[in-house]
């Protein structure tokens, strides 16, 4: 799942100046469990937009904006996209650069991409990967220190943790409290011994 979340109306009332057509897409998946570009929020933003006084030409809320396959698919969904100046698209980065793929007219973002999370037990997990391409949470427990830990570190707490608790955000669970605790669970101790090098941008 990636993690959105919504820039303020303000902001996105600023991207938009000198526009008076506005289409808006959302995206059912990530940005819908969010709260930031499913259906209740797409009407809610059209609402907004009309009473700053844009003319909203339509909304559409494919199953996910990062995979619509074709304009020809959003205009199906919403006819009014033709007359649009620009798209106001609620979704993620990756949706707002597909977006931008099929069009022929500026596309805005209405939400900051945030990081790779998941979902488990119904609660949102927002920090699960950094998308760094170099995949090495096996020597972790599973548990990812450089989405997980402030500092980034890869060879063990940094010793500023009080009760478990990370230094830099006191609402946080040190990372390395829980690889700590992972490893012990699965019976692997024995990789915190391990030194990790940094990765190879080569």
């Amino acid at each position: 799942m990636i993690i959105s979340s919504s820039k303020t109306f303000e902001e996105v009332l600023v991207s938009l100046e000198g526009i008076d057509n506005v289409f808006v897409i959302g995206c059912n998946v990530c940005a819908a469990r969010l709260h930031v570009g499913g259906e209740p929020e797409v009407l809610d933003m059209c609402a907004k937009l009309k009473a700053a006084g844009k003319n909203v030409v339509g909304w559409a809320l494919p199953t996910a904006a990062c995979s619509i396959q074709s304009y020809e698919k959003l205009v199906e969904k919403g006819p009014g996209i033709q007359k649009a100046d620009a798209i106001l698209v609620m979704a993620c980065g990756s949706g707002t650069s597909v977006v931008s793929m099929l069009v022929d007219v500026p596309v805005y973002p209405s939400n900051n991409t945030d990081s790779l999370g998941g979902r488990s037990q119904e609660q949102v997990i927002p920090h699960l990967c950094e998308m760094c391409g170099a995949c090495n949470i096996q020597e972790f427990g599973g548990i990812c220190p450089k989405a997980n830990c402030p500092k980034g570190l890869l060879n063990g707490p940094c010793g500023g943790s009080i009760s478990g608790k990370c230094e830099v955000d006191t609402e946080q669970e040190c990372a390395w409290e829980l690889i700590y605790r992972q490893l012990e669970k699965t019976g692997r101790l024995k990789l915190l011994e391990k030194i990790i090098g940094p990765r190879d941008y080569n």
